[in-house]
């Protein structure tokens, strides 16, 4: 879409960064051996031409809306409403740590996070969403009862990232990244859990030769299954982390923050990350006593962040 006055794409940038402030978050790029890669943001389609990027347009996402159990079986599942592949992959390497950053999270948005891996077969730029089979490769769901930690306020308490770890033993080759927040704040209700799915194209560097099975997205979840269908007000004992179990290579990762970003992208969009998203300051709880088999991430540098204790 041509823009012919740039005034309002200034205001539609303005209103999609209160809303991403206020309300629900996105997954906006991806930090790669300190190299950042811009993903996407709705605001794009209003840009001509709109900007290679490394993650899925959503530009039906305006209100940062999630996907609602009675659509789980419906193609929005897999990387969001009408997301569309993206033009660009980020370079990676088996065993290698991706950071996920998020613009602001709620805090009262709890619940799993979660991610998964699709083999494109082929160039993932054109490749048919609907022909993408995941399996999962990280998962974390309810980190400590005593104090009510979950996945998600893991993610909001470490500036708004996650880290995932590549399998090293899987084949070389390209893949999408699907990775997701379930909020469980209304999940007591029907229909009332929400999914936020983003996804990410990959150029795997590996000397693995595993190819695991995965399934569509579409066949995740289903509302009435106990990770779902989740009351967080009902003094509930455990949780039930949804979906496929974790693929067998699944390497585990410890999530703190990694050091500072060095370099940006070549060749895709890139530009420095806003205040809202690299530096935001939050107060850190204190440390949580919880056994934990987590390997230290090699870019790990910060221990003023709790650090998750499930393995990735």
């Amino acid at each position: 879409m041509a823009v012919s006055n740039p005034i309002p794409f200034i205001i539609v940038s303005a209103l999609l960064l209160a809303v991403g402030v206020q309300a629900h978050g996105i997954a906006s790029a991806v930090v790669i051996d300190s190299t950042f890669y811009d993903g996407y943001n709705p605001s794009y389609q209003w840009k001509n031409p709109p900007p290679t990027v490394v993650g899925w347009s959503v530009p039906d996402d305006l209100q940062n809306t999630f996907i609602p159990p009675n659509q789980f079986n419906t193609p929005d599942m897999v990387c969001h409403l009408g997301a569309k592949p993206a033009g660009a992959a980020a370079p990676v390497k088996g065993g290698d740590v991706i950071e996920v950053q998020w613009t602001p999270w709620p805090a009262s948005h709890k619940g799993p996070v979660l991610d998964y891996l699709a083999n494109c077969n082929g160039p993932c730029e054109t490749v048919d969403k609907t022909k993408l089979k995941f399996f999962k490769i990280g998962e974390a769901g309810w980190i400590d009862k005593a104090s009510d930690l979950w996945a998600a306020n893991v993610l909001t308490n470490n500036n708004n990232s996650w880290l995932v770890r590549i399998p090293e033993d899987i084949a070389p080759g390209n893949y999408v990244l699907r990775h997701e927040i379930i909020a469980l704040h209304a999940a007591g209700n029907p229909n009332g859990a929400q999914s936020y799915p983003f996804c990410f194209n990959l150029a795997i560097d590996s000397k693995g030769t595993a190819n695991p099975a995965g399934i569509p997205a579409t066949e995740f979840y289903k509302a009435n299954d106990p990770g779902i269908r989740f009351d967080l007000f009902s003094h509930p004992t455990a949780y039930v982390i949804p979906g496929p179990p974790l693929y067998s290579g699944a390497l585990p990762v410890s999530q703190t923050k990694p050091g500072p970003i060095t370099a940006t992208a070549t060749g895709v969009y890139a530009y420095t990350a806003p205040a809202h998203v690299r530096a935001l300051v939050i107060p850190t709880p204190p440390p949580l006593a919880i056994p934990t088999t987590l390997v230290p991430s090699a870019r790990a540098a910060s221990p003023a962040v709790p650090q998750a204790t499930q393995t990735l």
